[in-house]
């Protein structure tokens, strides 16, 4: 799995595929998608005219995507991937995710109804994917460090990857330390905070975006770079591979940038200060599940 990829969410239509088919051409090898996105089609569009037109061979590109809540049933994983894999017209896919450990299922009048399926099960579904050669690797989503142990130990694949909610304002440097202890990768989605987000806070109380704090920007003048690129390079340090999100090609372009500098054990220490443990993320319409993922300590 490349150490820095091309996240693909809120990314639709024409607008996915122009992003997905620059990022290759800036030279991305790692793209990730999920059914929930809706967006399967255009990234696999775009990868498929990226090989046709010779920039890339399939092998080349690591293709993410993952089995979405309302598929935790074990008899309805296999069509949920078959689903994904016709999406986006390709012969498999690099890594399958389970995207949160909560199960739900759509009632008769189209609502998301919450289920108590346990995750291992569908976990073990998920194994048996590997029998069609056409998932190379498998791992989970949104897990804590305990349903990620139930995982590995109730399972015969161990996942690859944990991808989770990773930024400068969270740094998950438990989970990643559990993680690593277990040869498990963690993958950091909104690696750049979302510009604007107070997290629940009123607007006087909550921090002022990373990009605009002195700490970064004062690293960034030092290196000649964007704040975002060095907080991308932070994760990277801290042992992450961050997926930034971007439609705007300038932006993808400079969010892979980042492999011309490194941080100094001084500089990863003043950008941990900036982790007040907030998260944009939060799943609130799952909080009373008995499978919710953020209530223990990492």
């Amino acid at each position: 799995m490349p150490v820095l990829g091309l996240g693909t969410y809120n990314l639709r239509g024409q607008n996915c595929v122009d992003a997905v088919k620059t990022a290759i051409d800036a030279g991305y090898r790692h793209i990730d998608t999920a059914s929930l996105y809706q967006n399967e089609a255009e990234v696999g569009q775009a990868v498929r005219e990226k090989i046709e037109d010779g920039t890339v061979k399939r092998e080349d590109i690591f293709i993410t995507t993952k089995l979405w809540n309302t598929s935790h049933e074990p008899a309805q994983v296999r069509e949920a991937f078959d689903t994904s894999l016709a999406k986006l017209g390709l012969e498999y896919v690099d890594l399958y995710l389970m995207h949160s450990p909560v199960g739900a299922t759509v009632d008769t009048n189209g609502a998301t109804v919450l289920t108590e399926v346990d995750y291992v099960t569908t976990w073990n579904a998920m194994e048996k994917l590997f029998d069609t050669g056409r998932v190379r690797s498998l791992g989970v989503s949104n897990f804590n460090s305990e349903q990620l142990r139930r995982v590995i130990e109730n399972g015969t694949i161990k996942p690859v990857t944990n991808q989770v909610e990773c930024h400068v304002r969270l740094n998950q440097k438990k989970l990643i330390k559990y993680c690593k202890d277990r040869e498990v990768v963690v993958t950091a989605y909104s690696p750049l905070v979302r510009p604007g987000t107070t997290f629940g806070l009123e607007e006087s109380k909550a921090p002022k975006h990373a990009f605009e704090d002195e700490r970064v920007q004062t690293i960034a003048e030092r290196y000649n770079k964007t704040p975002a690129q060095v907080l991308l390079r932070y994760l990277i340090e801290i042992g992450t591979v961050p997926i930034p999100k971007s439609g705007n090609p300038e932006r993808i372009r400079q969010n892979l940038d980042v492999f011309d500098f490194a941080l100094t054990p001084e500089e990863v220490r003043s950008l941990d200060s900036l982790n007040t443990g907030q998260r944009l993320v939060k799943f609130e319409t799952a909080e009373a599940h008995p499978f919710y993922p953020f209530d223990a300590e990492f």
